[in-house]
């Protein structure tokens, strides 16, 4: 059984990718240092699959404790990872944080596999394209300056990636441009667990509909769009994970036109803020409470993605649409309500 190391594997997409990557015959371990976690996930990935998955506790900024773990793993054939701070609103207040955070965890992985045959799957983001000049975007897009510190680490990740692969020959790396993932796992053992007050919209949602949270804002409602407000490409996070599987498949078979890949992860359709909380409310039968609020800065006005080279590439498409999105996230907040894990 092939061993795939997960980053961040306890958090929201990298649980499900490690419950994705047991379905699909590997053996996944997870390092993750919980400061956007919870480590009872653990127990519910275990739920899910059977067992409970190889896990190690630290940062990966600490550059010695990765050296010994890459040292006493020397069987791991793929890397995906997660690990990273990712709130865009947060980079902006926090910037040095955000460079901090990405950049030492990915430089001390590639320091420490430099001499080692890796696949290596990298969680980007559609933020490298920032307000792109044509809809849908595909990946032949300019990269555009980011709007955030956040987008920014994912740029200049993705340009550190390219050049690692270009200048070592161990290195096999795609990067996944994600969209929005929304939802949960459909058994509703795991989702999305925000620390604090969510930073994605859809948590904000369930977390409003069910109680916990007064008054749900939309940021802004005077962008150039058919209702004023945002408009993304929302993806369903078993959809994502899937993703990651696919990715990791594709290095193996050999199918890789080049050392340095990118695809975007989307379904290819765009979503305003509104749409995605009248589909809810359709769903869940119930009103929310919500209004407008001022812009966040960092946030683009409007975002969906060309996915025709992930189908074709990757054999791999989003199958998973908004009404599932809306009835996985609201079956994972009613569990909570009943299974409290914070």
């Amino acid at each position: 059984m092939k061993e795939i190391l997960v980053t961040g594997g306890t958090g929201y997409i990298g649980s499900h990718t490690v419950v994705e990557l047991h379905n699909a015959g590997y053996k996944p371990i997870i390092i993750d240092n919980l400061s956007n976690s919870n480590i009872r996930i653990l127990d519910q990935i275990e739920k899910i699959i059977g067992y409970k998955p190889e896990f190690y506790e630290f940062d990966l900024c600490e550059e010695q404790k990765v050296i010994e773990f890459v040292n006493s793993h020397p069987n791991i054939q793929g890397i995906i990872h997660f690990a990273a701070s990712k709130a865009v609103g947060e980079s902006v207040q926090e910037p040095l944080k955000y460079y901090r955070n990405n950049f030492f965890s990915l430089i001390n992985l590639l320091q420490a596999y430099q001499q080692k045959p890796i696949h290596f799957v990298f969680s980007s983001s559609c933020t490298v394209y920032g307000e792109p000049d044509i809809l849908p975007v595909t990946e032949e897009a300019p990269v555009k300056k980011a709007t955030s510190p956040y987008g920014n680490t994912k740029q200049i990740a993705e340009e550190i990636l390219e050049e690692i692969a270009t200048a070592k020959d161990n290195y096999q790396i795609i990067a996944l441009r994600y969209f929005n993932p929304v939802g949960a796992h459909d058994s509703g053992l795991i989702g999305e667990l925000p620390i604090g007050v969510p930073q994605n919209l859809l948590p904000f949602i369930t977390q409003t509909a069910i109680g916990k949270r007064e008054e749900l804002t939309v940021f802004g409602g005077d962008y150039d769009t058919p209702d004023g407000t945002c408009i993304r490409d929302y993806i369903h996070v078993v959809d994502l994970a899937k993703a990651h599987v696919a990715a990791i498949q594709r290095m193996e078979e050999g199918k890789s036109a080049a050392k340095y890949e990118v695809y975007n992860v989307g379904t290819g359709n765009g979503y305003s803020v509104l749409e995605a909380i009248k589909a809810f409310e359709k769903y869940a039968g119930q009103s929310l409470n919500y209004k407008i609020g001022p812009r966040r800065e960092g946030d683009i006005e409007k975002v969906w993605g060309d996915v025709n080279k992930s189908q074709k590439e990757l054999n791999w498409k989003a199958k998973l649409g908004i009404d599932e999105m809306m009835s996985s996230a609201w079956k994972w907040e009613n569990y909570l309500k009943e299974n409290p894990i914070q």
